[in-house]
């Protein structure tokens, strides 16, 4: 097998493997893991690079034949959900160095950072449904280990409502599994795209399928089985809650994405109900948003919010929607990361996290102000940024295909978010602060975190100013889900039955 098809998952895997070893020193143990993370974002570039020159990667686990090997692709939007991974990844642990906390709670941040991406670029790959369950068991392990670091009260509780409600899609996807393979004796996904796509489906595999469904709306976070995002992500140490912003959502709607496309390529029933779910969560998410106090749950129902627009691109089901989709899920994993990373910056100056007991970072810290200003603009969709881009391809996709009031709909969320992102602007940076301006702290914090909001900030804009390029990869994205002929082709490649 092509190793550049399973660098993906050996990076961060031996990554953390070697960090375990070296896990009674701190120092070792940061470089080997910010090391691991810079490799993996290159071969993250690397993998666009080559899928950009029109190129895909397939291949089987062990050499063992479909549909009982594990079958791996990297197209367009794996590469790309890859390489922002690898962005995201090492950004947090940038952000996470010279934090004040003790040895042993950085040391387990990196081992469980490291198994979270493993899981993550495993299921951004694979071509197995089992192996998508198992990537997806990985990564809430990892995740369950980071959002709990550090314990206390709150914390905890919060942890729980996020364990309990993604066990159950997990056990919901495990189900679902089930009854498709019983029903179609394969979990392949190119084998049961061929199954759908000629109409010899059955009816309990379209239920498996429709579970799973349901299992991927849960851990995207959609209307209206969003309610274990905002309770949960507010209470995670800033670098953790950065990362689960920016990823784990998005490997949901990558899932919802990936098999719709595959098994029901062009519209029907399956969109129609994903165009009213996807408008349902960009008005729930910031209408949510815009009645909360603390900055991190106001940008935790802003990420349920944005999820609704990425779902809107697959439920239109047309080139140009997917490729809004593809573009959209790029634009947002960078923003919504860099805003949680200035939140936490912004919260440790003001010594709040209320807005109430925020305020005078404008005058204490322009800069700040600056970098916050880029994202927030970049998610309302104001031009030339990134978000505006993502919102108008999106917008133009829901006009051609008919759907007016989805554009709407789209647009008046877009308005609504502007207002929420000028109340944290008001609040945090325009008024005094409520206990005078020497309040706000001197300590300005580790350069590290500042040196990641601001490369963030930089993309946001480059991605803005370079939309053009990047909406060109993403048409490309878009045509190679409707055609899936990398998956379709795996059974017959590899001799499968």
């Amino acid at each position: 097998m092509n190793l550049l098809l399973i660098l993906p998952i050996l990076l961060p895997l031996t990554t953390l493997m070697l960090c375990l070893l070296a896990r009674r020193r701190l120092a070792w143990v940061t470089l080997i893991s910010l090391v691991g993370s810079t490799l993996l974002l290159i071969t993250g570039l690397w993998l666009v690079w080559f899928a950009a020159q029109g190129n895909v990667l397939s291949g089987q686990m062990g050499s063992w034949q479909a549909p009982y090997g594990i079958s791996l692709v990297i197209d367009r939007l794996s590469a790309a959900m890859v390489a922002i991974s690898g962005v995201i990844g090492l950004g947090t642990l940038v952000y996470m160095h010279r934090q004040p906390m003790a040895s042993e709670f950085l040391r387990d941040a990196h081992l469980f950072v490291h198994g979270l991406l493993t899981g993550i670029c495993g299921a951004f790959i694979t071509a197995d449904i089992f192996n998508l369950y198992v990537w997806f068991e990985v990564l809430l392990m990892g995740s369950f280990a980071l959002i709990s670091l550090g314990g206390g009260q709150r914390r905890l509780a919060g942890a729980m409502t996020y364990l309990v409600l993604n066990l159950l899609a997990t056990l919901l996807f495990l189900l679902a599994a089930g009854l498709v393979y019983g029903a179609s004796g394969t979990l392949n996904m190119g084998e049961l795209a061929l199954i759908f796509r000629s109409g010899e489906a059955t009816t309990s595999a379209t239920l498996g399928v429709t579970l799973m469904l349901l299992a991927f709306s849960i851990k995207g976070a959609l209307f209206p089985v969003f309610g274990w995002l905002p309770a949960s992500y507010h209470v995670a140490w800033v670098p953790v809650s950065a990362l689960f912003a920016g990823l784990l959502t998005k490997v949901g709607v990558y899932a919802l994405i990936r098999l719709v496309t595959l098994l029901w390529p062009t519209p029907g029933l399956a969109h129609d109900i994903l165009l009213w779910v996807a408008c349902a969560t960009m008005l729930v998410g910031v209408l949510g948003a815009a009645a909360q106090t603390e900055i991190r749950r106001i940008l935790s129902f802003h990420i349920v919010s944005q999820v609704g627009y990425m779902v809107l691109g697959l439920a239109l089901a047309t080139p140009l929607a997917l490729a809004g989709a593809v573009f959209y899920l790029i634009h947002h994993i960078i923003v919504k990361a860099n805003l949680f990373f200035i939140g936490g910056l912004a919260s440790r100056l003001t010594g709040s996290e209320r807005l109430a007991g925020m305020g005078g970072l404008y005058a204490a810290r322009p800069l700040l102000a600056v970098l916050f200003a880029i994202p927030a603009l970049s998610l309302a969709g104001i031009p030339p940024l990134s978000g505006f881009w993502a919102k108008l391809i999106l917008i133009r996709a829901s006009l051609e295909a008919g759907f007016g009031w989805a554009a709407f709909i789209a647009l008046l969320t877009g308005a609504i978010t502007v207002l929420s992102m000028s109340k944290i602007w008001n609040e945090a940076f325009l008024k005094p602060h409520p206990n005078g301006d020497q309040a706000v702290q001197a300590d300005n914090g580790p350069r590290s975190a500042w040196l990641v909001a601001a490369v963030l900030a930089l993309m946001t804009v480059l991605l803005g100013f370079g939309a053009g390029p990047a909406m060109e990869y993403a048409w490309q994205a878009s045509l190679q889900l409707t055609e899936a002929s990398a998956y379709l082709q795996l059974p017959a490649k590899e001799g499968a039955p």
